[in-house]
């Protein structure tokens, strides 16, 4: 039996395009407020989304998702509001997975974690600080919970590595467009086409580029040689920076049309 994310990733292929996927941190700015942007990206025209566990030591977040990260936990974010966030997703209609580093999963309980994403309608969860090599406890708790397994690959990663990480993925991979941490950016790396040309060489999961991307353009060129568009920083930056809240909705819903058109660009 598919997951949501393993239908919408066979539905976009079959319309020729790739899928568009935001990211936002649970209980940003609040746990009401997040869910009002998740429904707003929703009816823009996102197709699946990443519900952040704000966690006090990112490794991998850039200055934008850490400044949210840092409102969410004042207000007090935890499992059970990320959770509630998930189940919202899911409501609205949209593919949902949670991205979290490993502490949180481990303090939660790794199979009550796993059985708790699925119970509130998630796919699948992406690991940024876990790897293959210490996943053995968390496979099985997925592999018994019917729960998608992502993990992150970076330019810098070997042809073998990226063979073995791959193998350990469902869902999609997930492509590192850049070595370094999240965040907008001006350009996209030219490393992301080629990382996702060797990814394809040893498997057959659909690969989403995350780190960078902001614009319509980008989002045109990713789409063009990925299968998923992920887009974060982008989003929060623009609920940051608007003068109110519904100045915030505002702009992202249009920053999600324009990427939305974007992506059914790019092929």
């Amino acid at each position: 039996m598919r997951t949501p994310l393993e239908e919408l990733f066979v539905k976009v292929r079959n319309e020729n395009r790739a899928a568009l996927i935001a990211y936002l941190p649970a209980g940003f700015p609040t746990l009401q407020k997040c869910k009002d942007a998740i429904a707003t990206l929703a009816a823009a025209g996102v197709d699946a989304i990443e519900i952040g566990f704000p966690y006090s030591d990112p490794v991998m977040d850039g200055a934008t998702i850490q400044e949210a990260a840092d409102i969410s936990l004042k207000g007090g974010t935890g499992a059970v509001e990320v959770l509630e966030t998930l189940k919202f997703a899911h409501e609205v209609g949209l593919p949902a997975v949670v991205m979290t580093y490993w502490n949180p999963i481990e303090r939660y309980g790794v199979d009550a974690f796993a059985k708790a994403i699925v119970h509130n309608g998630g796919s699948g969860v992406i690991t940024p600080d876990l790897t293959i090599e210490e996943s053995s406890q968390w496979k099985r708790s997925t592999t018994e919970a019917g729960l998608n397994t992502i993990y992150v690959l970076a330019p810098s990663s070997t042809q073998d590595r990226i063979a073995a990480v791959s193998a350990e993925c469902s869902g999609f991979v997930y492509a590192a467009s850049l070595m370094g941490v999240t965040g907008a950016r001006a350009t996209i790396s030219a490393g992301a086409r080629e990382l996702v040309s060797r990814i394809r060489a040893t498997s057959n999961l659909p690969i989403s580029v995350g780190l960078g991307v902001s614009t319509r353009d980008q989002a045109r060129n990713v789409a063009g040689f990925a299968d998923g568009v992920i887009v974060g920083s982008a989003f929060i930056k623009a609920l940051l920076d608007a003068k109110s809240y519904e100045e915030g909705l505002a702009e992202i819903s249009s920053l999600a049309r324009q990427l939305a058109a974007g992506v059914r660009e790019g092929r």
